[in-house]
């Protein structure tokens, strides 16, 4: 009898998939993510790193060095949302972190939910949900497989890097505010904030660290991998500021609020205090069920905004961190034992080069996509078709959302003005391609550069015409500041129990994360996933 259920039992879980099933998960799975990190940062900065944080998890870990993240164009919000869920905007909803609500008339912010509260400070950063994310996230699944008893939290510098790596089940979410300096949290997780985060708030860390000014991890003779100081292409603060040392108290002084703060190598050691304190005061890794801690390192995507991926202090913010990633790996793996943790570092945001640099120096025929330009010459074009009125409701950097009580008020075919805007907007030098939302209705593919379009398109959130610039070219505003990213290769290693060095090169995207974690906690792939396994992680 014994016998025949070993064989059941063997053959449930052949049939489920899990090749790992007699392996125990980890207690605790940690996600850093790194956002606007390019992988050959690693190769660049390698000299430079100390033993026992990147080179660490690069020398012991299992690395995946060919994983892509195709989206149309990449902000933290909907690439964290697809590293999470394992499907692409198409599914879960997320398309940026900002889009036009046609009810509303207005721009929306994709966690803003006014039925919610700040908890940790008297602000409406924490008026936020997970509840315009329409996928589950691997830690949903694991809340749901464990019935509730696995942790799940995340921290952040970005809300929505924060939010859409939590999930909608999650312990906690936390991000920093910039108008308090405290980190806070929302009230859909709880509607009070505990008791040690009130007392790490109370310390003050941002205003105690914005009183020391940036300066470089090393002397400055010592970045030959990183371009000169005063590059001329480099926005620097306030479209002045670019060499150092940086004054962070005058910055601040300037805007008011504590917005600078996020873009100096203090905002990522404020996250890395913080996450420890969590792990310690939640009582993460004590029991059966695996928790799961997401912490996100960021001050590098407002350093790629400022200076851009080749400079010095791009190259300066991963010396800093690769000393914060140390203390706070070598912390946990004391506290928990190696063979208890498993980690996982990869970036929600790849970065690109500024177009100067692109244009001037590796002589690229790159240039600026004036988007304002462009719709005003598209308003033009409408105009002399179908008559003067205000044809364009809303437009961003990769869509045009058209007035559609407009067009059924003068009786004319949404289709066709679609379609015939579409086809305007490819005339563009800079639009590698563009489609209607009826285009991308009628089918679906996910090769090329249509994929991307597709992948990307969710009715009724997105535009009526979706574009895609060429490499290289960048979306650009009169007065608006933009990130913008066309790249789509990050990294993803894996560093803890059950896991060997060694380097995967076969191809892989961004959404095969999550049916790699489950295949990892031996719990069920997500239904929708999109992703698969990678297999070569469980290879002898």
């Amino acid at each position: 009898m014994r016998i025949k259920l070993i064989i059941l039992s063997t053959l449930i879980y052949a049939f489920c998939g899990y090749s790992r099933a007699q392996q125990k998960p980890p207690k605790v799975v940690i996600g850093i993510v790194v956002e606007n990190m390019r992988p050959d940062y690693i190769q660049r900065f390698w000299d430079k790193f100390g033993e026992n944080g990147f080179k660490k998890l690069y020398t012991n870990g299992t690395v995946c060095s060919n994983v892509r993240l195709k989206l149309n164009s990449t902000d933290y919000a909907n690439g964290t949302a697809t590293l999470f869920t394992g499907v692409h905007p198409s599914f879960h909803g997320i398309i940026q972190n900002t889009w036009y609500n046609r009810l509303r008339k207005e721009e929306i912010t994709c966690t803003k939910d006014d039925n919610y509260e700040t908890t940790g400070a008297l602000t409406e950063a924490g008026n936020a949900s997970p509840l315009k994310l329409l996928s589950a996230t691997i830690t949903d699944n694991l809340k749901l497989y464990t019935h509730g008893a696995s942790k799940i939290f995340s921290v952040a510098i970005n809300r929505e890097s924060a939010i859409l790596s939590a999930g909608h089940a999650a312990n906690g979410a936390y991000w920093f505010d910039i108008k308090s300096g405290r980190m806070v949290s929302s009230s859909f997780y709880s509607r009070f904030i505990p008791e040690w985060v009130r007392t790490f708030n109370d310390e003050n860390y941002a205003e105690r660290y914005c009183f020391q000014n940036w300066v470089p991890f090393l002397y400055e003779n010592q970045y030959p991998e990183a371009l000169p100081d005063n590059c001329s292409f480099e926005k620097g603060y306030f479209g002045e500021f670019n060499t150092f040392p940086h004054v962070t108290s005058q910055y601040i002084k300037r805007t008011g609020n504590y917005k600078p703060f996020k873009t100096i190598p203090s905002a990522n050691l404020l996250i890395k205090d913080f996450a420890l304190q969590l792990i310690n005061n939640e009582n993460i890794g004590q029991d059966d069920s695996t928790d799961f801690v997401n912490v996100f390192f960021s001050s590098m995507d407002y350093a790629n905004g400022l200076f851009g991926p080749a400079s010095l202090e791009m190259m300066d913010s991963y010396l800093y961190l690769d000393k914060y990633l140390r203390e706070f790996i070598n912390a946990i793996e004391k506290k928990l034992g190696k063979d208890n943790v498993l980690f996982f570092l990869t970036s929600d945001t790849p970065a690109s080069y500024p177009v100067e640099y692109l244009k001037n120096e590796i002589h690229m025929p790159v240039d600026y996509f004036n988007i304002e330009r462009a719709v005003s010459l598209l308003s033009l074009f409408l105009n002399n078709k179908y008559g003067d009125a205000n044809w364009i409701e809303y437009f961003s950097a990769s869509q045009i959302y058209l007035d559609h009580d407009l067009i059924r008020q003068k009786k004319l075919d949404l289709k066709e003005i679609s379609e015939i805007t579409s086809d305007f907007m490819n005339q563009f030098e800079g639009i590698q391609l563009s489609m209607s939302s009826h285009q991308l209705e009628r089918g679906n593919t996910n090769s090329g550069l249509l994929g991307r379009l597709y992948a990307a398109y969710y009715k009724n959130r997105s535009g009526d015409v979706l574009y895609l610039l060429k490499e290289g070219w960048q979306p650009k505003y009169k007065f608006k500041k933009i990130n913008y990213c066309d790249q789509s290769h990050i990294p993803l290693l894996f560093y803890g129990k059950n896991i060997g060095h060694k380097i995967i090169k076969e191809k892989y995207n961004g959404t095969d994360l999550v049916p790699t974690l489950s295949e990892i906690l031996n719990i069920p792939t997500p239904d929708k996933c999109q992703g698969k396994v990678i297999k070569e992680l469980f290879e002898e």
